[in-house]
């Protein structure tokens, strides 16, 4: 059976996490954890990031930094999953749904406007695939309404976005706030993981008390304070450096396998192409402004029938392929709360979208082969 997923290991994770057991210090921000917060400022342009236990965790942390509170509204996509909406739902926000695109599973920038109240507090972008949303628009109306934007990158490191001024930003470096993660399914892992990155400074040095259970224990440590007590709200976002360690690891190696999981997502849009339009399926998109991290290769069937027996297809010659989200807004915990227009493209994705299996290691040409032979 070829998985949907297989996590790479590049050899240097047990290595790492037990020099970091070794070191006796393996309760959290402590070298490995520095390390990884390092690599993201220097490569992407952060002004800082904070390692959590999740990227729910970080945009739990998002939510709590602007100050989220009974009565707000936040409008994000429907075709997401649940933890952008739980980390808001928790403080107590109400939650605006926006449609995806026709063309690709992000939020329509163009239906955001009309969503705005006088109640809105922020606009979630989820960089779905690891491609970038149109975020000049979407910054533009955070700008002319005054409110925050936090990017759900979970699936988007090392992807970025191509501006109208035809500058290339790194995702999650273009809102206020940004949550990556790091889970086994993505391109970098650690297992369970995430990164909160700050890029307005108004919130650097409250994030770190939030990180550390709403302590100044981070400014006592660097001599900043003489003692350390309860200063905030906060949790226990911190991760152990057994994480960061593993982490380390994968970072060592990000385009080295950046590279690998490129080449088998060029091979499969390439090679199915042509099936592709004889079974009336279309393939990913990159748009002019955004670029390929390769998280994922996707196909969207003409109908959920389609999907069903393509997927079926699959497994039957050994291959797991999955479908993804189900539109949030029709979710059993939301849709009696949900009071918009109906989402025609989210609940299409919901019906017709399906994921390729894609990993460093796969065996690519078997999938291609499997499906060039299918008879839809």
């Amino acid at each position: 059976m070829i998985p949907f997923n297989k996590p790479y290991l590049t050899g240097n994770e047990t290595h790492y996490i037990e020099d970091a057991v070794k070191s006796g210090k393996i309760s959290g921000n402590g070298k490995y954890t520095q390390k990884c917060q390092q690599f993201f400022e220097d490569k992407y342009g952060f002004k800082k990031t904070l390692l959590t236990t999740s990227c729910t965790d970080a945009l739990e942390m998002a939510a709590i930094l602007i100050n989220i509170k009974e009565g707000d509204e936040v409008i994000m996509p429907s075709y997401t999953f649940v933890s952008t909406a739980n980390a808001f739902v928790l403080r107590g926000a109400k939650i605006v749904f926006a449609d995806s695109k026709k063309d690709h599973p992000n939020i329509d920038e163009t239906k955001i406007e009309s969503l705005i109240t006088s109640k809105t507090k922020a606009i979630v972008p989820v960089h779905y695939a690891g491609v970038a949303c149109e975020m000049d628009t979407i910054m533009d109306l955070a700008a002319t309404y005054n409110l925050f934007v936090i990017e759900d990158a979970a699936q988007a490191i090392d992807s970025f976005y191509i501006g109208e001024d035809g500058v290339k930003k790194a995702l999650g470096s273009i809102g206020h706030l940004a949550a990556f993660s790091f889970h086994e399914t993505k391109n970098i892992i650690s297992g369970e993981g995430g990164l909160l990155a700050i890029n307005d400074e108004q919130f650097i040095n409250r994030a770190e008390s939030i990180w550390e259970k709403g302590t100044n224990r981070s400014s006592f440590f660097r001599g900043e304070v003489d003692k350390y007590g309860w200063v905030d709200v906060g949790s226990s976002f911190l991760p152990s450096e057994i994480i960061a360690a593993f982490l380390w690891a994968q970072l060592e190696n990000l385009d080295k396998i950046q590279n690998r999981r490129k080449e088998i997502w060029e091979n499969y849009h390439k090679n199915l192409k042509e099936w592709a339009a004889k079974n009336e399926i279309s393939l990913p998109i990159i748009p002019k402004y955004a670029t390929n991290n390769a998280h994922m290769f996707y196909l969207v069937c003409k109908n959920l029938e389609q999907r069903t027996s393509l997927i079926e297809h699959l497994k039957k010659n050994d291959i797991l392929a999955v479908f993804h989200y189900i539109s949030l807004h029709e979710s059993p915990f939301y849709a009696s709360k949900y009071e918009g227009e109906p989402l025609k493209e989210t609940d299409r994705y919901t019906d017709t979208l399906v994921r390729l299996p894609l990993f460093y290691e796969l065996n690519f040409d078997k999938v291609i082969e499997v499906l060039i032979k299918s008879a839809l």
